[in-house]
Parts: structure tokens; sequence; C-alpha cells
């Protein structure tokens, strides 16, 4: 009889210790467990945006007042290197010409005579025709730009062709609303060409390293003056929930132009 009583107590050991094994499998194998912190690039570099998740295609929304936008080209025009001096010293006013209206501009030449060139070479020479606005940033971020100025529409177009340096970064590391600054490949100030973002709410890009920054900032070559209103209605449209990177209302560029200031 103590032989069986023993049995029993060995077997009711066992039971309770595996009953412990099972619980704790089932715990530590949970899959409704809160995900890591989601991260994020904060660079206007072309391209540069958080991994996302899976996720339904989801149709861009045409908002009121635009027009559907035109294809975005296969390759960008070519365009010949233009004198990164010649607009040294001047102030110009232009117009950026949109599917969703009028942005009115201008361009200080004087702070930033390499920029405004090159902007003024593509306007008067078409390139920025049919270019979607391909990039949308904002809370997630902590970046609140519209990035355009890629005919290809997908941020790693070849561009025009030629590139140039770093010039007019903000001692203080703030970008204004309505700023135009030059967008780049990280780590490389030298790669500043045809991209170009706009704030809608300012924003803070540190230089430093010591900060974030990879030591050189972003070119500010201008401002919207007129129109930030259209930018800020395609901004709290969101980011596109498909890609994570476009704007759900789509917009685009069909011409630019730009004359000396009076």
């Amino acid at each position: 009889m103590r032989d069986k009583q023993a049995v029993f107590a060995v077997v009711g050991v066992l039971v309770v210790v595996l009953g412990f094994v099972v619980l704790a499998n089932v715990f530590l194998n949970r899959t409704d467990a809160a995900p890591p912190a989601a991260t994020s690039t904060v660079s206007p570099t072309p391209g540069a945006t958080s991994t996302p998740s899976a996720t339904p295609t989801v149709k861009p929304t045409l908002l009121a007042g635009c027009s559907a936008p035109p294809k975005a080209l296969a390759a960008p025009k070519k365009v010949g290197q233009p004198d990164l001096a010649a607009a040294k010293g001047k102030t110009f006013t232009g117009t950026i010409t949109t599917t969703c209206g009028p942005l009115t501009i201008e361009l200080d030449g004087a702070k930033a005579p390499a920029a405004v060139s090159s902007f003024i070479n593509l306007a008067t020479t078409g390139y920025y025709a049919s270019s979607p606005c391909h990039r949308l940033t904002g809370d997630v971020q902590k970046l609140w730009v519209l990035q355009c100025g890629d005919p290809t529409g997908t941020g790693s177009g070849p561009g025009p062709g030629y590139h140039f340096g770093v010039e007019n970064v903000p001692a203080n590391d703030i970008y204004p609303v309505g700023t135009l600054a030059l967008a780049r490949k990280g780590n490389d100030p030298t790669s500043n060409s045809d991209q170009f973002f706009i704030v809608y709410k300012e924003t803070k890009l540190p230089a430093a390293a010591s900060a974030g920054g990879d030591g050189n900032g972003y070119t500010i070559f201008g401002k919207v003056t007129k129109g930030m209103d259209l930018v800020d209605k395609i901004a709290k449209a969101g980011i596109n929930p498909s890609d994570h990177t476009s704007p759900l209302a789509p917009i685009s560029i069909l011409s630019v132009a730009v004359q000396p200031k009076a």
C-alpha cells in the first residue's frame, strides 16, 4: 500500500511540473506581445524611410481643387551643367504650377548662388514638367516636409547629370515654414542636384554629427511666399499607407517659371 502511495505521489509531482512547463511555453510564445518601438530616419535624403509593415494597397485620394497628375517620366531629361555662379548676388521670384494650384516662390541667389542657379536651369529647360512630389513626412518622422523634384516620382532617379555642394545652412538648425531646401544623399554634402523639399511645419534638422546629423546640413535656397495652404492640405491628407512614403493625396509639378525680382 505504501508503495502504491509513493508511486501516486511521484506521478502527482510529475503532473504538476509538466503543467508549469506547458504554461511557461504558452506565455513565452505569445504572438500578441507588443512589438518593439518603430524607428525612422529623420533626413530629407531621397528614399530614406522607415521600414513599413505589410498593408493593403490604398488608392490615392484626389483632393478637391486638384487635377489628376500626369504620368511620371521613365527617365528625367538630361540637361547641361549650368554656370553655378549665374545667380550670385541676385534675387528671383517665380511660380511652381502644380496639379493643385500655383505656389509663388522667392529664390535667394545671394545666400545660395549654386542652388538657385541650378534650380533656374532646371526650371527653364522644362526639367520639372510632369514631376510628382514623391515623399511626405510628418509626426512619426519628426520631419514635416513635402519632397519633390524627381521626374521619375521614385525619389531615386538619376538626376540631371550634375551635382554640387552644400551652402546656406541655418546656424540654429531650424527650417521655418515655407522653406525651400535641397535634398541630398546622406553623408554626401556634394550630392545636391534636382530634388528639393518644402517645409510645412517648422522642422529642426541638426547638422552636427554629435546631434545626429552628418556634419553638413541642408541648403536653403528660397521660400514659398504664397500657396502654403495647398501644401498644408496635402500634408493633412496624410501619407499613403501602401508605401509609407508618398502623399495619399497626389500632387505633381507641371511647370516652373522664374524671373529676376523687380
